[in-house]
């Protein structure tokens, strides 16, 4: 199995303008990267004051690269329409030639993400929410005709085109269940919080307990200055390097990206 790296960058405060997103997303993939994927926040607590909106990043990211894979990671589907996400990811992936992936996730209420603007702050009532807003999501973004009415969300009858392929990676913390199990019906894990490389192999065996298909991917993230060499010896199909949340320097990120993915 190959393994690919990419880039995971905050939009933030030096990073929030998505003209600049889409500058170092091109000079990523001069550089090699694999892949440029965005976080999902509306605010990110007090040391953060700036922070750019993820689908218009995406949207540049789309339009200044041609190989990269692109997407955000991750959206917090409990704050979203699934009607107006499938619209988005369905744009996003024939603007960029099929390079979308779709984060999805809980996300979280720690600095009022959710709670601040009358979202859900529940997390068991936002897993619920997850669970049935890919229902109807992965419906429309399939093509499907869609007559769904439950307890969150409702599709009266409705078809959606274009109806491209968008892959879907959920995310959830290392250890939990509930997460896993998910996205093991789906086409990737983003598992967080792993305390080492040889986590994974504990995720592994628990995602072939779900039979999940040859090609479903295993994402794992890195902070500064760790050694991407050990996660790719465990299995993971996707390595991505973390670009953030504080105190960014623009000259420092171009230099880290002008590196390349190459093995510390």
């Amino acid at each position: 199995m190959t393994t690919r790296r990419g880039i995971f960058l905050a939009p933030f405060d030096a990073l929030a303008d998505p003209r600049l997103v889409g500058d170092l997303a091109a000079e990523a993939e001069a550089a090699g990267w694999d892949g440029v994927f965005v976080w999902d926040h509306l605010q990110y607590g007090e040391r953060i004051s700036e922070v750019a909106d993820v689908w218009a990043c995406c949207a540049a990211i789309a339009m200044r690269t041609e190989r990269v894979l692109l997407g955000p990671m991750v959206t917090p589907l409990a704050r979203r329409r699934p009607q107006v996400l499938a619209r988005q990811a369905a744009s996003l992936a024939t603007m960029s030639g099929g390079r979308l992936v779709l984060g999805l996730g809980l996300g979280d209420d720690w600095v009022g993400e959710f709670s601040a603007f009358g979202d859900e702050p529940d997390p068991r009532v936002r897993g619920r929410m997850l669970d049935e807003g890919l229902a109807v999501l992965t419906s429309l973004l399939g093509g499907e005709h869609t007559d769904h009415a439950g307890e969150h969300y409702t599709a009266r009858g409705v078809t959606f085109r274009p109806s491209p392929r968008v892959p879907i990676w959920l995310a959830g913390r290392f250890g939990n269940a509930a997460p896993l199990r998910r996205a093991s019906a789906y086409d990737g894990f983003f598992v967080i919080d792993l305390a080492g490389a040889e986590d994974l192999d504990r995720v592994r065996a628990d995602l072939e307990a779900h039979s999940v298909a040859p090609d479903f991917d295993v994402v794992v993230d890195l902070r500064d200055g760790q050694d991407p060499g050990p996660w790719l010896d465990r299995g993971a199909s996707w390595v991505l390097d973390r670009i953030g949340p504080y105190d960014l320097d623009l000259a420092d990120v171009r230099r880290r990206i002008a590196a390349g993915p190459s093995v510390t």
